[in-house]
């Protein structure tokens, strides 16, 4: 059953990737049901015309509001997404989440569920180029990859609602809200780490992007179920040209350091267990953070593109130039 058929629940619909799939599949005539929790942000999209279910997915629904009836598909995105946090916001957020909208789904019959996961599954401190979704995944690096793994388990795990995974890299885009904004917040307030002589490469992705890539999954036939896709951009690009470009257009003085990849991390790690200890919020500079300034890490994308026909359109040029242009997407 083609998503035109039904209608399509996004969780997450309030976040950055999730406005971004609204938009494409309302540019589609697909219809929508948004789910969100913030106030604002759901009575935003109300008025656009977007039917809203306001729920926390952390906790069953109690019971079906008349909405979700007509869901035939399910994209979903909500969860939390950050290098640091207590473990249980982790767990309540992504993995218990996820079970509840698994439950959901079933209880839907929905013939398809687009799992958003993260490519933070593969990260570890060394160098990893063109990963294969097949590729053995290291212990996960942060308590945001071990419940992102545990969540893409859940999902694929439940054949019958026709799963699919989307794991995408480095999210950016008008509205970005987290990548290039704490890119910039540190290059203002300190010089950025320069590590292992700025070796450091990464495949960043622009959000219209991953919303083709999200409708490509939607669309796709019973073979593919079961199956992870990784989603990037396609170009691998220096980290140092990355916060170079992006630190021009914002007019903000670029400054390095050099520093001892060993030194870094030691300091990162220090600062995390003393914001555990106290309670205290995401520390300056993380362990995770910091890595993405020392090591070249990218993904093979040949699959989607060979069981999804879903290529990148947007490099990273024409990305950054929509970006600063604030441009929505689509």
């Amino acid at each position: 059953m083609k998503p035109e058929s039904g209608r399509v629940l996004v969780t997450g619909a309030t976040g950055f990737l999730g406005g971004a799939v609204v938009r494409r599949l309302r540019d589609e005539g697909i219809p929508v049901l948004a789910q969100g929790r913030d106030p604002a942000a759901c009575a935003a999209l109300a008025a656009q015309g977007v039917p809203v279910l306001r729920w926390d997915i952390s906790r069953a629904l109690s019971d079906r509001p008349p909405e979700l009836t007509e869901v035939t598909h399910i994209v979903h995105g909500a969860g939390l997404s950050a290098p640091f946090g207590p473990r249980a916001a982790f767990e309540a957020a992504n993995v218990t989440g996820t079970r509840n909208v698994v439950a959901l789904a079933r209880s839907l019959g929905v013939g398809r569920f687009v799992q958003v996961s993260s490519s933070t599954l593969y990260f570890a401190l060394r160098d990893q180029l063109d990963l294969r979704e097949d590729d053995p995944l290291p212990r996960p690096f942060n308590e945001y990859a071990r419940t992102k793994r545990l969540s893409e388990e859940i999902a694929l795990a439940a054949r019958d609602i026709g799963p699919i995974a989307l794991r995408p890299r480095g999210l950016y885009g008008a509205g970005d809200t987290v990548l290039l904004p704490r890119l910039l917040a540190t290059a203002r307030a300190r010089p950025l780490p320069l590590l292992r002589g700025g070796a450091a490469r990464i495949d960043l992705t622009h959000v219209d992007d991953v919303a083709d890539a999200v409708l490509a999954a939607l669309r796709a036939g019973p073979e593919v179920e079961g199956e992870v896709f990784n989603i990037t951009g396609g170009d691998v690009i220096p980290v140092t040209d990355i916060a170079g470009a992006v630190c021009a257009r914002a007019g903000v003085n670029l400054r390095w350091r050099p520093m001892p990849v060993s030194l870094g991390l030691a300091a990162a790690w220090s600062a995390e267990k003393a914001a555990l200890l106290t309670g205290g919020g995401e520390p300056q500079i993380t362990r995770y953070a910091l890595a993405l300034f020392a090591y070249a890490q990218s993904l093979d994308i040949s699959k989607a593109d060979r069981l999804l026909g879903w290529r990148p359109r947007i490099g990273f040029e024409d990305g950054l130039e929509r970006t600063f242009a604030g441009e929505p997407t689509q």
